[in-house]
């Protein structure tokens, strides 16, 4: 990164965690992201142990803003974007459902951007990289945390977000007629499935995400047996699922 522009981004994230004013917070923090995108992901990188420092601001506007930056600053920079992925899972725990909500949505775009990624890296070159494989691996995680939302108490908002996230999963991991070539190389705009992946991967076992989804769709059929202990809106979430 520049010198300038590295000085820059620290002293904005420095505003955005110690200034008084919320403005010049949220402020600082658009700034600091605008920089990070708009330099090298290697170089931006640099300054992401800065970034999640805010992950403890109390200000939940604070909060949710470093959400989206590390959405968009780690989509650009995925490759080095471990360290963002695990303030997501953090703030899934949120005591504030706004904040949990939005690590949802955000995991929820990182989850499927991740499965495409490995799904053209082995289609081109015949491999995965390593941080791929690492990055991978905090996608599982974050499948169990939002599955343990779903599953245990708490705001009807949050857990909503959470049922969408794994109607999500069960679709990408429900095999169809989907032609690879087509779907990634033509750009036809459709979303991963695991038909992507039959026939050997070294990352990614179909069997076994297949047999997840069905555990997972067994698992939101027994919740809608026990209809009665569920809200309304819970109720109707898993009765729309395609």
């Amino acid at each position: 990164m520049a010198g300038a522009s590295r000085d820059q981004a620290l002293a904005l994230l420095a505003a955005a965690n110690n200034h008084g004013d919320l403005a010049v917070k949220l402020s600082s923090l658009r700034q600091a992201k605008d920089i990070l995108l708009a330099v090298h992901p290697s170089f931006a990188a640099e300054l992401f142990p800065y970034l999640v420092e805010l992950q403890s601001s109390p200000e939940t506007l604070v909060r949710k803003s470093l959400i989206e930056a590390i959405e968009e600053i780690g989509l650009k920079a995925m490759e080095h974007s471990s360290i963002l992925v695990s303030v997501l899972l953090v703030f899934l725990r949120d005591g504030d459902s706004i904040i949990a909500k939005q690590s949802i949505v955000s995991g929820t775009n990182f989850f499927c951007s991740v499965l495409e990624e490995l799904a053209l890296q082995f289609h081109r070159h015949g491999k995965v990289e390593r941080w791929l494989e690492e990055l991978w691996v905090w996608m599982v995680k974050l499948k169990d945390a939002v599955l343990a939302i779903a599953l245990g108490p708490g705001p009807f908002g949050v857990k909503i977000l959470a049922m969408k996230f794994l109607e999500t999963y069960v679709l990408h991991f429900t095999s169809d007629a989907n032609d690879f070539e087509k779907s990634s190389i033509e750009g036809s705009g459709r979303a991963f499935n695991i038909s992507w992946v039959v026939g050997g991967h070294p990352v990614l076992d179909p069997a076994s995400l297949m047999s997840d989804a069905n555990r997972i769709i067994g698992v939101l059929l027994t919740l809608l047996q026990s209809a009665s202990s569920l809200s309304g809106c819970l109720t109707i979430t898993v009765v729309n699922w395609k």
